[in-house]
């Protein structure tokens, strides 16, 4: 009787904990909703809503837009964690000594683009019709990024894997849950399809790998912001469906969408499922070998 009275109390316990965490998530995403309208108010009456006479202006808009959204983002993640007593600091974005992180995820977009374009550009799924773009474009888009970065990083693996993991979730649960959810977040982006939506989630448990070791945040922002840029502004695919115009390849992609991603970009792409699950693969056996066991 004693052994059923106590595991009974351990499930009330988790059912307890999985409640609350629950309860953080909703309250995030009504502050986010709220913090992001009364945020954007100002610009709205500013006519800064309206769409962009030119590329230049449109990236200035989407550089000012994504910095609402992560002061939105930072500010719904301190009520909440004010809330429940913790500091923000819990969500994993101290960069001290972290310099190696940055550069192992700058290095492992860099590998799995330089692999996955080469494959393409051999296979005749992508051909080369032209290079464009300029330095201050590309800095630009570089600056973009960054801050697309650090603010889907800080929502998705900083606060919700984070707050998963703090809620007594199994680790690889949480993990296949806030990649879920980070997929389900671009269910709206146009082209979106299956495969995408398989990437997305892939891209999403490589993201968060890491962070079941280390619970801080500099390698996967490093690893998001250079996908992206690389895909994008570099090489010139869409941005998960998105197009951020000008780039420094321009491409003509042939039907063999499995290769190239179609017009989603290159994570529409078979190629681009087999990579995520090697990177995956990869950084799970790295941080295995060098940090023991998950924290």
């Amino acid at each position: 009787m004693e052994d059923n009275d106590v595991r009974k109390g351990e499930v009330f316990s988790h059912l307890k904990q999985w409640g609350l965490v629950v309860c953080d998530l909703a309250l995030f995403v009504v502050l986010f909703f709220l913090v992001v309208g009364l945020l954007g108010l100002p610009l709205v009456a500013a006519g800064l809503d309206r769409a962009p006479r030119t590329v230049e202006e449109g990236m200035y808009l989407s550089l000012l837009n994504e910095g609402l959204m992560l002061v939105s983002v930072v500010v719904s993640a301190w009520v909440v964690l004010r809330l429940r007593r913790l500091p923000l600091s819990v969500l994993g974005f101290s960069t001290a000594g972290r310099w190696k992180d940055w550069l192992a995820g700058l290095l492992l977009a860099a590998v799995l683009y330089a692999v996955g374009f080469g494959v393409s550009l051999l296979a005749g799924a992508v051909e080369v019709t032209g290079f464009a773009g300029s330095l201050p474009a590309l800095l630009l888009s570089l600056s973009f990024f960054l801050l697309v970065a650090v603010c889907e990083e800080l929502m998705m693996r900083g606060f919700v894997l984070g707050r998963m993991l703090e809620g007594g979730f199994n680790r690889y649960v949480a993990l296949g849950l806030s990649s879920l959810l980070f997929s389900l977040f671009h269910l709206f982006n146009p082209n979106f399809a299956f495969l995408p939506f398989l990437n997305i989630f892939l891209a999403g448990v490589l993201l968060g790998a890491s962070y079941l070791f280390t619970r801080n945040l500099c390698f996967p922002i490093a690893l998001h912001w250079f996908w992206n840029w690389f895909q994008g502004p570099v090489l010139g695919y869409k941005v998960s469906g998105n197009d951020f115009g000008e780039s420094l390849l321009s491409l003509r992609l042939s039907d063999a969408t499995l290769l190239n991603g179609g017009s989603f970009g290159f994570e529409g792409s078979l190629l681009c499922s087999v990579l995520l699950v090697a990177g995956i693969v990869l950084v799970l056996g790295y941080c295995r070998k060098h940090y023991g066991k998950e924290e």
